[in-house]
């Protein structure tokens, strides 16, 4: 049995990652994969790597591939109050992100935040396209998560 997009960059990630931010999770499905450190139940901060219809993105036909970290809370103070508080250490993760990161509201979901980039009309069978999307995610991991410690 061939293994989705996401379940391969699943798998990638778990190779992948730095061990000193703790337990790994990772929770792939057909349409992305959600990863955190901890706890079992995610929490509402996480990183993902995931399809959107690209409308959301820029307005056209299409589709995206959004990766990055994502403050989800129900509280959108609480999502501004996270993404004000990595902005006080951007000059450092943006060294390892690059320009290539949003910072901003989550496409479709007002109240969420996002730190983030979007790739437009990828080819979804491209080969290498699971190893460039986990590890972007990876950077964005490196990158973010020492922030989030402070």
């Amino acid at each position: 049995m061939e293994l989705s997009l996401f379940e391969q960059v699943s798998d990638l990630v778990r190779a992948m990652a730095p061990d000193e931010f703790g337990e790994l999770r990772i929770r792939p499905n057909r349409r992305g994969l959600k990863l955190w450190f901890g706890p079992e139940k995610p929490p509402r901060e996480h990183y993902e790597a995931q399809l959107l219809p690209r409308r959301y993105v820029d307005g056209e036909q299409g589709h995206a591939i959004e990766i990055g970290f994502h403050a989800e809370n129900p509280e959108p103070a609480k999502n501004q109050a996270t993404i004000d508080h990595l902005q006080t250490t951007e000059k450092k993760w943006r060294e390892l992100i690059g320009p290539e990161a949003e910072v901003g509201v989550f496409y479709g979901a007002d109240d969420w935040r996002r730190i983030s980039e979007a790739w437009l009309d990828e080819d979804l069978d491209e080969p290498e396209l699971p190893f460039e999307i986990a590890s972007r995610v990876i950077d964005y991991v490196s990158a973010i998560e020492p922030a989030r410690a402070r």
